[in-house]
């Protein structure tokens, strides 16, 4: 059977290309898979690994299927879509949106829209991008995502937001590509009755985006570029590497 085999981040510069199909015989698992790639080419030591088939996080005894699309997931270290356009996925309604952009994030227009009459707070996170990382100078950061399964991922985490912290709207916007010094590359609006609850949303939020949802970031400084190392995965998510254990 065939399997085709997506790479992100770190990875697909390792591996020299984003994507290659792998043909593996009838009834092989993601650990399979795994051995296959790392016994020829070396998967490299990482903080953790995350794998996922058809765009939901999977296990290493997960069985694959002839044409199955397995993502090798790399630390993530992820930042209301504007009428100019440029959207590449959103979900919306009154309890708010998820979405992707590749424009401007227009931030006064979406806090506008989680105004609304029962809220009594409206708590915001507007991810920046800062001039200077670990005492090096930033020139700009790309951010890239597996979007089919990020736009799942948050869409997933809004509802958690809302059930578990029992807010009344939360939107979530990432932009992607290519951001300046001081451009937003995400944002946040949590609006609920009362401000605790929503600034505890919103705190959950961004801390479980940026080490569960698939983004991850670029780092182009004036000595040189770097993948950003993300978050290591919930121990639920990470599989382990059998030539990365001691």
């Amino acid at each position: 059977m065939r399997v085709r085999v997506l790479f992100f981040g770190v990875l697909k510069e390792h591996f020299g290309a984003a994507a290659r199909t792998v043909e593996l015989p009838e009834g092989a698992s993601v650990e399979d898979l795994l051995g296959n790639l790392d016994a020829s080419e070396k998967i490299p030591a990482l903080k953790s690994l995350a794998v996922s088939v058809n765009a939901e996080f999977a296990q290493l005894s997960r069985v694959l299927r002839d044409t199955d699309e397995v993502g090798l997931l790399p630390p993530v270290s992820g930042g209301t879509p504007s009428h100019s356009g440029g959207r590449t996925g959103t979900a919306s309604g009154r309890a708010g949106s998820v979405a992707f952009t590749r424009s401007a994030i227009a931030s006064d227009e979406i806090i506008s829209g989680a105004k609304q009459p029962e809220a009594g707070a409206v708590v915001v996170f507007d991810g920046i991008v800062r001039n200077e990382t670990r005492g090096r100078q930033v020139l700009h950061l790309d951010y890239e995502a597996y979007e089919e399964m990020a736009m799942r991922e948050m869409q997933q985490l809004a509802r958690e937001a809302r059930e578990q912290f029992g807010v009344r709207h939360v939107t979530i916007v990432h932009r992607l590509g290519r951001m300046l010094v001081s451009e937003s590359s995400i944002l946040i609006v949590v609006a609920s009755a009362h401000r605790a609850q929503a600034f505890d949303a919103c705190r959950w939020l961004i801390d479980t985006i940026k080490t569960k949802v698939p983004i991850w970031k670029k780092e182009t400084f004036v000595d040189g570029a770097v993948w950003a190392d993300g978050e290591p995965f919930p121990a639920e998510i990470a599989v382990p590497l059998k030539s990365q254990q001691k």
